[in-house]
């Protein structure tokens, strides 16, 4: 099933790359254009401006001067009535990289979907779906990070040859093919796979239909000073 559907969002993604080049550079370069944070209170409505409140975000956790929470007990009755999240992030269920936590957001801000090595599956993509489709979110930011569990995991597999049990086929089969495209690389064979995998998701969000009203971009968290940076 998993590699069906990685051929299936393959041929999709190499159909449509011709077509979608020069609107994809554009709005990367539009996006990495970072302006002014958003005003408190005031949720961004475009993905540009979601991307600068994610990153300005971030830039205040990685300096240890977050805003969030706010006035929590009032917050959350003012949402009881509906939300309106800026951003969708597709992340990693690591600890230590909690999206709401390291882009500095709180209470009904952001769409959080976590699978270990952010790999995709249907119930992911329907969930990304939800939040563009439904609640008209401009942005989807595919967040990796260093020294990742599941690439860690990919890795031994591929050096060792031996089966990989239960559920964790799924995480292996959907990140080996990165792991497979970058050991050649020199350098540090985990983080050349991190970004090739990110970037893969990334690429295959962008290359299905359901998904054209958002940006979709990807990114990489660093454990050690807690800064993100935008993927190419």
């Amino acid at each position: 099933m998993a590699s069906n559907r990685r051929a299936f969002l393959t041929a999709t993604a190499t159909v449509t790359a011709t077509v979608t080049a020069t609107a994809t550079a554009t709005a990367v370069g539009v996006l990495a254009a970072v302006s002014a944070p958003a005003a408190a209170g005031t949720a961004p409505d475009t993905a540009a401006a979601a991307l600068d409140e994610l990153l300005a975000g971030n830039r205040r956790y990685a300096a240890g001067r977050p805003r969030r929470p706010r006035d929590i007990a009032r917050h959350r009755r003012r949402l009881a009535a509906g939300q309106h999240p800026f951003a969708v992030v597709l992340g990693c269920i690591d600890s230590r990289v909690v999206p709401e936590l390291v882009f500095d957001q709180g209470l009904g801000d952001l769409l959080c979907i976590r699978t270990a090595g952010q790999v995709l599956d249907e119930a992911v993509l329907g969930s990304i779906q939800y939040g563009v489709a439904e609640l008209r979110v401009p942005l989807v930011l595919v967040l990796g990070h260093e020294r990742c569990g599941a690439v860690a995991a990919t890795l031994d597999h591929l050096r060792s040859g031996t089966p990989v049990p239960g559920h964790l086929e799924l995480l292996v089969a959907e990140i080996a093919p990165a792991a497979r495209r970058t050991r050649a690389l020199p350098g540090d064979w985990a983080e050349h796979t991190v970004r090739a995998h990110t970037a893969w998701v990334r690429d295959a969000i962008r290359a299905d239909s359901a998904f054209a009203a958002a940006s979709v971009v990807a990114a990489r968290f660093d454990l050690d000073s807690g800064l993100v940076s935008l993927l190419p």
